[in-house]
Protein backbone atom coordinates (compact mmCIF):
# COMPACT_ATOMS: atom_id res chain seq x y z
CA UNK A 1 0.00 0.00 0.00
CA UNK A 2 2.00 3.32 -1.36
CA UNK A 3 1.04 6.22 -2.52
CA UNK A 4 3.59 8.30 -4.69
CA UNK A 5 4.32 11.70 -4.83
CA UNK A 6 3.25 11.90 -8.31
CA UNK A 7 -0.63 10.97 -7.43
CA UNK A 8 -0.79 13.62 -4.45
CA UNK A 9 -0.28 17.10 -6.35
CA UNK A 10 -0.33 19.56 -3.93
CA UNK A 11 -1.35 22.12 -6.87
CA UNK A 12 -4.48 20.74 -7.17
CA UNK A 13 -5.46 22.11 -4.32
CA UNK A 14 -7.28 21.08 -0.33
CA UNK A 15 -10.79 21.15 0.39
CA UNK A 16 -11.16 22.45 3.71
CA UNK A 17 -14.19 21.64 5.97
CA UNK A 18 -15.20 23.61 8.80
CA UNK A 19 -16.86 21.33 11.52
CA UNK A 20 -18.86 22.60 14.59
CA UNK A 21 -17.68 20.32 17.95
CA UNK A 22 -18.88 20.21 21.14
CA UNK A 23 -16.94 19.52 24.31
CA UNK A 24 -14.18 20.15 26.70
CA UNK A 25 -10.88 21.78 25.48
CA UNK A 26 -9.38 18.46 25.89
CA UNK A 27 -12.10 16.95 23.90
CA UNK A 28 -12.16 19.18 21.10
CA UNK A 29 -8.52 18.66 20.38
CA UNK A 30 -8.87 14.64 20.51
CA UNK A 31 -11.93 15.05 18.77
CA UNK A 32 -10.08 17.13 15.92
CA UNK A 33 -6.85 14.81 15.48
CA UNK A 34 -9.13 11.53 15.43
CA UNK A 35 -11.37 13.10 12.73
CA UNK A 36 -8.57 13.73 9.87
CA UNK A 37 -7.71 10.17 10.62
CA UNK A 38 -11.23 8.77 10.82
CA UNK A 39 -12.61 11.00 7.46
CA UNK A 40 -9.30 9.15 5.37
CA UNK A 41 -7.61 5.97 5.97
CA UNK A 42 -9.65 4.94 9.42
CA UNK A 43 -6.26 3.11 10.77
CA UNK A 44 -4.58 3.87 13.30
CA UNK A 45 -1.82 6.64 12.99
CA UNK A 46 0.89 5.12 14.46
CA UNK A 47 0.66 2.45 12.38
CA UNK A 48 1.36 4.24 9.15
CA UNK A 49 5.11 3.81 7.82
CA UNK A 50 4.35 5.33 4.72
CA UNK A 51 5.18 8.51 4.69
CA UNK A 52 3.05 9.99 1.62
CA UNK A 53 0.29 8.76 3.09
CA UNK A 54 0.78 10.40 6.65
CA UNK A 55 2.14 13.53 4.90
CA UNK A 56 -0.50 13.53 1.74
CA UNK A 57 -3.23 11.21 2.73
CA UNK A 58 -4.50 12.19 6.11
CA UNK A 59 -6.33 15.20 6.94
CA UNK A 60 -4.28 18.37 8.64
CA UNK A 61 -6.58 19.74 11.46
CA UNK A 62 -5.56 23.37 10.15
CA UNK A 63 -7.66 25.57 12.77
CA UNK A 64 -9.28 25.41 16.32
CA UNK A 65 -11.34 28.53 17.07
CA UNK A 66 -13.13 28.14 20.77
CA UNK A 67 -16.80 30.09 19.63
CA UNK A 68 -18.49 29.23 23.08
CA UNK A 69 -18.57 27.50 25.51
CA UNK A 70 -18.00 23.61 25.21
CA UNK A 71 -17.65 24.39 21.47
CA UNK A 72 -15.25 25.35 19.00
CA UNK A 73 -15.16 25.66 14.93
CA UNK A 74 -12.52 23.67 13.78
CA UNK A 75 -11.29 23.41 9.78
CA UNK A 76 -9.71 20.25 8.87
CA UNK A 77 -8.29 20.04 5.18
CA UNK A 78 -7.99 17.00 2.31
CA UNK A 79 -6.17 16.69 -0.19
CA UNK A 80 -8.56 16.64 -3.40
CA UNK A 81 -7.80 13.48 -4.80
CA UNK A 82 -8.83 11.45 -1.31
CA UNK A 83 -12.82 12.14 -3.26
CA UNK A 84 -11.38 11.04 -6.59
CA UNK A 85 -13.45 13.70 -8.08
CA UNK A 86 -16.58 11.89 -7.24
CA UNK A 87 -19.19 13.47 -5.69
CA UNK A 88 -20.04 10.30 -3.18
CA UNK A 89 -16.54 10.37 -1.98
CA UNK A 90 -16.57 13.57 -1.57
CA UNK A 91 -19.73 13.71 0.95
CA UNK A 92 -17.96 9.99 2.53
CA UNK A 93 -15.13 12.30 3.37
CA UNK A 94 -16.63 15.09 4.79
CA UNK A 95 -18.95 13.59 7.26
CA UNK A 96 -19.14 9.44 6.74
CA UNK A 97 -18.05 7.83 10.13
CA UNK A 98 -18.47 10.56 11.94
CA UNK A 99 -22.06 11.57 11.43
CA UNK A 100 -22.03 8.68 14.37
CA UNK A 101 -19.94 10.44 16.24
CA UNK A 102 -22.29 13.02 18.88
CA UNK A 103 -21.51 16.59 18.89
CA UNK A 104 -19.81 17.16 15.51
CA UNK A 105 -21.49 18.96 12.78
CA UNK A 106 -20.37 19.87 9.62
CA UNK A 107 -20.82 23.94 8.76
CA UNK A 108 -19.68 24.55 5.91
CA UNK A 109 -16.84 23.08 2.74
CA UNK A 110 -14.21 25.44 0.31
CA UNK A 111 -13.83 23.30 -3.06
CA UNK A 112 -10.81 24.09 -5.06
CA UNK A 113 -11.41 24.62 -8.72
CA UNK A 114 -9.67 21.61 -9.57
CA UNK A 115 -12.28 19.27 -7.79
CA UNK A 116 -15.02 21.63 -8.57
CA UNK A 117 -14.32 21.37 -12.82
CA UNK A 118 -15.29 17.73 -12.70
CA UNK A 119 -18.77 18.85 -12.30
CA UNK A 120 -21.19 20.31 -14.90
CA UNK A 121 -23.61 21.69 -12.35
CA UNK A 122 -26.89 22.69 -13.16
CA UNK A 123 -28.06 22.52 -16.82
CA UNK A 124 -30.52 25.40 -16.23
CA UNK A 125 -30.14 27.32 -13.12
CA UNK A 126 -32.25 29.84 -11.48
CA UNK A 127 -31.48 32.16 -15.24
CA UNK A 128 -32.20 29.20 -17.60
CA UNK A 129 -35.72 27.85 -15.70
CA UNK A 130 -37.28 31.48 -15.66
CA UNK A 131 -35.85 31.34 -19.73
CA UNK A 132 -38.47 28.25 -19.62
CA UNK A 133 -41.54 29.87 -17.87
CA UNK A 134 -41.16 33.50 -19.71
CA UNK A 135 -40.88 34.80 -15.82
CA UNK A 136 -38.13 37.03 -15.08
CA UNK A 137 -38.79 39.49 -13.16
CA UNK A 138 -41.04 38.15 -9.82
CA UNK A 139 -41.13 34.94 -7.96
CA UNK A 140 -42.06 31.62 -9.67
CA UNK A 141 -45.30 30.32 -8.17
CA UNK A 142 -44.83 26.64 -7.10
CA UNK A 143 -47.31 23.65 -6.26
CA UNK A 144 -47.37 19.60 -5.41
CA UNK A 145 -50.57 17.91 -6.28
CA UNK A 146 -51.82 15.37 -3.94
CA UNK A 147 -53.04 13.67 -1.70
CA UNK A 148 -51.57 10.00 -2.46
CA UNK A 149 -54.69 7.86 -3.25
CA UNK A 150 -56.38 10.03 -6.07
CA UNK A 151 -56.91 8.73 -9.12
CA UNK A 152 -54.71 9.43 -12.04
CA UNK A 153 -57.38 11.17 -13.91
CA UNK A 154 -57.85 12.97 -10.82
CA UNK A 155 -54.36 14.26 -10.55
CA UNK A 156 -54.20 15.45 -14.36
CA UNK A 157 -57.31 17.42 -13.53
CA UNK A 158 -55.51 19.09 -10.92
CA UNK A 159 -52.51 19.90 -13.26
CA UNK A 160 -54.50 21.45 -15.70
CA UNK A 161 -56.64 23.72 -13.08
CA UNK A 162 -53.12 24.40 -11.00
CA UNK A 163 -51.41 25.46 -14.95
CA UNK A 164 -54.88 27.47 -16.30
CA UNK A 165 -54.51 28.83 -12.60
CA UNK A 166 -51.52 30.29 -13.52
CA UNK A 167 -48.80 28.04 -11.20
CA UNK A 168 -45.21 28.06 -12.93
CA UNK A 169 -44.10 24.33 -11.67
CA UNK A 170 -46.53 21.68 -10.90
CA UNK A 171 -44.46 18.54 -9.52
CA UNK A 172 -45.66 15.34 -7.87
CA UNK A 173 -46.06 15.33 -4.48
CA UNK A 174 -43.00 13.66 -3.19
CA UNK A 175 -44.97 10.29 -1.67
CA UNK A 176 -46.55 9.70 -5.23
CA UNK A 177 -43.96 6.73 -6.65
CA UNK A 178 -46.22 4.15 -8.83
CA UNK A 179 -48.66 2.78 -6.48
CA UNK A 180 -51.85 1.00 -7.79
CA UNK A 181 -54.25 3.79 -7.73
CA UNK A 182 -52.48 6.04 -9.47
CA UNK A 183 -49.32 4.14 -11.07
CA UNK A 184 -46.33 6.17 -12.68
CA UNK A 185 -46.91 5.55 -16.48
CA UNK A 186 -50.68 6.14 -15.95
CA UNK A 187 -50.63 9.51 -14.08
CA UNK A 188 -47.13 10.58 -16.15
CA UNK A 189 -48.98 10.59 -19.17
CA UNK A 190 -52.44 11.92 -18.00
CA UNK A 191 -50.98 14.81 -16.11
CA UNK A 192 -48.82 15.40 -19.24
CA UNK A 193 -51.42 15.88 -21.58
CA UNK A 194 -53.45 18.03 -19.06
CA UNK A 195 -50.43 20.80 -18.95
CA UNK A 196 -50.31 21.21 -22.75
CA UNK A 197 -53.87 21.22 -23.13
CA UNK A 198 -53.72 24.33 -20.19
CA UNK A 199 -50.53 25.82 -21.66
CA UNK A 200 -52.53 25.34 -25.43
CA UNK A 201 -55.64 26.66 -24.31
CA UNK A 202 -54.72 29.67 -21.75
CA UNK A 203 -51.27 30.55 -22.89
CA UNK A 204 -49.15 29.46 -19.63
CA UNK A 205 -45.94 28.37 -19.73
CA UNK A 206 -46.36 26.03 -16.83
CA UNK A 207 -43.68 22.50 -16.38
CA UNK A 208 -45.29 19.31 -15.19
CA UNK A 209 -42.27 17.74 -12.70
CA UNK A 210 -42.83 13.90 -12.05
CA UNK A 211 -41.40 12.13 -8.75
CA UNK A 212 -38.95 9.96 -9.70
CA UNK A 213 -38.12 8.26 -6.63
CA UNK A 214 -37.94 4.70 -7.77
CA UNK A 215 -35.83 1.47 -7.38
CA UNK A 216 -32.67 1.89 -9.11
CA UNK A 217 -33.37 -0.59 -12.18
CA UNK A 218 -36.48 0.90 -12.79
CA UNK A 219 -34.88 4.51 -12.67
CA UNK A 220 -34.06 4.85 -15.92
CA UNK A 221 -37.36 3.39 -17.85
CA UNK A 222 -39.27 5.89 -15.43
CA UNK A 223 -37.45 8.91 -16.44
CA UNK A 224 -37.89 7.55 -20.04
CA UNK A 225 -41.66 7.43 -19.80
CA UNK A 226 -41.69 11.19 -18.13
CA UNK A 227 -39.74 12.41 -20.93
CA UNK A 228 -41.99 10.85 -23.61
CA UNK A 229 -45.02 11.95 -22.04
CA UNK A 230 -43.88 15.58 -22.20
CA UNK A 231 -42.40 16.09 -18.55
CA UNK A 232 -41.35 19.45 -18.12
CA UNK A 233 -39.10 18.67 -15.12
CA UNK A 234 -37.89 15.89 -12.56
CA UNK A 235 -38.14 15.85 -8.87
CA UNK A 236 -35.57 13.81 -7.05
CA UNK A 237 -35.19 12.68 -3.46
CA UNK A 238 -31.49 13.11 -2.49
CA UNK A 239 -31.97 11.87 0.53
CA UNK A 240 -33.76 8.55 -0.67
CA UNK A 241 -31.96 8.11 -3.57
CA UNK A 242 -28.58 10.22 -2.84
CA UNK A 243 -27.09 13.04 -3.98
CA UNK A 244 -25.48 11.60 -7.18
CA UNK A 245 -28.57 10.04 -8.76
CA UNK A 246 -29.40 14.04 -9.45
CA UNK A 247 -25.72 14.44 -10.88
CA UNK A 248 -26.64 10.96 -12.83
CA UNK A 249 -30.06 12.17 -13.95
CA UNK A 250 -28.38 15.74 -15.05
CA UNK A 251 -26.28 13.85 -17.76
CA UNK A 252 -28.87 11.07 -18.50
CA UNK A 253 -31.15 13.81 -19.66
CA UNK A 254 -28.72 15.89 -21.47
CA UNK A 255 -30.18 18.72 -20.12
CA UNK A 256 -33.43 19.01 -21.42
CA UNK A 257 -35.32 19.37 -18.55
CA UNK A 258 -34.73 20.89 -15.04
CA UNK A 259 -34.70 19.36 -12.07
CA UNK A 260 -36.22 19.87 -8.41
CA UNK A 261 -34.27 18.51 -5.26
CA UNK A 262 -37.11 17.85 -2.37
CA UNK A 263 -36.15 17.70 1.50
CA UNK A 264 -37.69 14.13 2.40
CA UNK A 265 -35.30 12.25 4.65
CA UNK A 266 -32.57 15.01 4.82
CA UNK A 267 -34.54 16.49 7.70
CA UNK A 268 -32.51 13.67 9.73
CA UNK A 269 -29.24 15.79 8.88
CA UNK A 270 -29.85 19.22 10.04
CA UNK A 271 -32.52 18.95 12.65
CA UNK A 272 -29.94 18.68 15.77
CA UNK A 273 -28.16 21.98 15.84
CA UNK A 274 -25.16 20.09 17.62
CA UNK A 275 -24.72 16.89 15.33
CA UNK A 276 -25.67 16.30 11.37
CA UNK A 277 -25.26 19.29 8.44
CA UNK A 278 -25.77 23.33 8.22
CA UNK A 279 -28.91 23.28 6.25
CA UNK A 280 -26.53 25.52 3.51
CA UNK A 281 -25.03 22.28 2.85
CA UNK A 282 -27.56 20.08 2.44
CA UNK A 283 -30.40 21.81 0.62
CA UNK A 284 -27.93 24.57 -1.12
CA UNK A 285 -24.22 23.05 -1.73
CA UNK A 286 -24.68 19.62 -2.38
CA UNK A 287 -27.54 19.69 -4.85
CA UNK A 288 -26.08 22.59 -6.85
CA UNK A 289 -23.14 20.18 -6.99
CA UNK A 290 -24.85 17.50 -8.10
CA UNK A 291 -27.22 19.31 -10.85
CA UNK A 292 -30.64 20.20 -9.22
CA UNK A 293 -31.90 23.48 -10.81
CA UNK A 294 -34.24 23.89 -7.98
CA UNK A 295 -34.06 23.20 -4.07
CA UNK A 296 -37.34 22.59 -2.31
CA UNK A 297 -36.79 22.95 1.83
CA UNK A 298 -39.32 24.16 4.39
CA UNK A 299 -39.62 27.82 4.87
CA UNK A 300 -39.76 29.54 8.64
CA UNK A 301 -43.40 29.47 10.32
CA UNK A 302 -44.66 26.44 8.66
CA UNK A 303 -45.30 23.20 10.09
CA UNK A 304 -41.43 22.30 10.21
CA UNK A 305 -38.64 23.67 12.41
CA UNK A 306 -36.72 25.62 10.10
CA UNK A 307 -35.65 29.23 11.39
CA UNK A 308 -35.34 32.35 9.42
CA UNK A 309 -31.73 32.15 9.78
CA UNK A 310 -31.45 29.07 8.31
CA UNK A 311 -33.59 29.53 5.36
CA UNK A 312 -31.68 32.39 4.49
CA UNK A 313 -28.53 30.33 4.92
CA UNK A 314 -29.93 27.78 2.64
CA UNK A 315 -30.40 31.05 -0.11
CA UNK A 316 -27.19 32.15 -0.01
CA UNK A 317 -25.73 28.96 -0.50
CA UNK A 318 -28.11 28.29 -3.84
CA UNK A 319 -26.56 31.54 -4.99
CA UNK A 320 -22.49 31.61 -3.57
CA UNK A 321 -19.90 31.42 -5.81
CA UNK A 322 -19.37 27.65 -6.46
CA UNK A 323 -16.77 27.42 -9.43
CA UNK A 324 -18.84 28.02 -13.01
CA UNK A 325 -21.98 26.10 -11.17
CA UNK A 326 -24.99 28.68 -11.91
CA UNK A 327 -26.91 29.88 -8.90
CA UNK A 328 -30.14 27.62 -8.31
CA UNK A 329 -33.54 28.52 -7.33
CA UNK A 330 -34.60 28.03 -3.66
CA UNK A 331 -38.29 26.36 -3.31
CA UNK A 332 -39.96 27.14 -0.13
CA UNK A 333 -42.69 25.39 0.81
CA UNK A 334 -43.43 23.06 3.98
CA UNK A 335 -47.13 24.05 4.88
CA UNK A 336 -47.07 27.85 3.07
CA UNK A 337 -50.39 29.33 3.20
CA UNK A 338 -51.43 32.18 0.38
CA UNK A 339 -51.93 34.51 3.43
CA UNK A 340 -47.85 34.34 3.32
CA UNK A 341 -47.14 34.88 -0.03
CA UNK A 342 -46.22 38.53 0.60
CA UNK A 343 -44.09 37.58 3.42
CA UNK A 344 -41.87 34.68 1.68
CA UNK A 345 -41.67 37.13 -1.55
CA UNK A 346 -39.96 40.06 0.80
CA UNK A 347 -37.74 37.63 2.66
CA UNK A 348 -36.44 36.25 -0.34
CA UNK A 349 -36.68 38.41 -3.04
CA UNK A 350 -37.34 37.74 -6.45
CA UNK A 351 -35.20 34.49 -7.26
CA UNK A 352 -37.32 32.04 -5.26
CA UNK A 353 -40.26 29.31 -5.67
CA UNK A 354 -43.01 29.49 -3.68
CA UNK A 355 -44.30 26.59 -3.02
CA UNK A 356 -48.09 25.84 -1.76
CA UNK A 357 -49.52 22.43 -1.36
CA UNK A 358 -52.59 21.97 0.81
CA UNK A 359 -54.08 25.24 1.17
CA UNK A 360 -54.78 25.60 -2.35
CA UNK A 361 -57.29 23.29 -1.92
CA UNK A 362 -59.25 25.05 0.52
CA UNK A 363 -62.54 25.44 -2.15
CA UNK A 364 -61.74 25.86 -6.38
CA UNK A 365 -58.20 25.06 -6.89
CA UNK A 366 -58.45 27.37 -9.92
CA UNK A 367 -59.61 30.24 -8.07
CA UNK A 368 -56.97 29.64 -5.45
CA UNK A 369 -54.30 29.58 -8.24
CA UNK A 370 -55.37 32.73 -9.74
CA UNK A 371 -54.92 34.11 -6.21
CA UNK A 372 -51.50 32.66 -5.39
CA UNK A 373 -50.84 34.52 -9.16
CA UNK A 374 -52.35 37.63 -8.61
CA UNK A 375 -50.81 37.94 -5.01
CA UNK A 376 -47.18 37.43 -6.20
CA UNK A 377 -47.94 40.05 -9.08
CA UNK A 378 -48.97 42.23 -6.51
CA UNK A 379 -45.43 42.02 -4.89
CA UNK A 380 -43.31 42.89 -8.33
Amino acid sequence: MNVHVDQVDSSHGRIYAHYRLHGSTEQIDLVSRALAVEETIEFPLELVTDSDIANNVVGRVEDVESSGESCSEVVISYSVEVTGWELPQLINVLFGNCSMWPGVRLEDVDLPESFLRHFAGPRFGTAGVRDLLGAYERPLLATAIKPMGTSAQGFAEMVFDCAAGGIDLIKDDHGLANQPYADFADRVKRCGEAVRAANDRYGTRALYMPCVNAPLEQLDSRVEIALKAGAGGLLVLPGIVGYDTIRYLSLRTEGRVPIMAHPSMLGSLVVEERQGMAPGLVFGTLPRLAGADLSAFPHAGGRFSFSEKDCSTIAEHCRADLGSSAEIMPAAGGGMTLERVREVAEFYGNDVAILIGGDLHRGSLRSNAESFRARLEETG
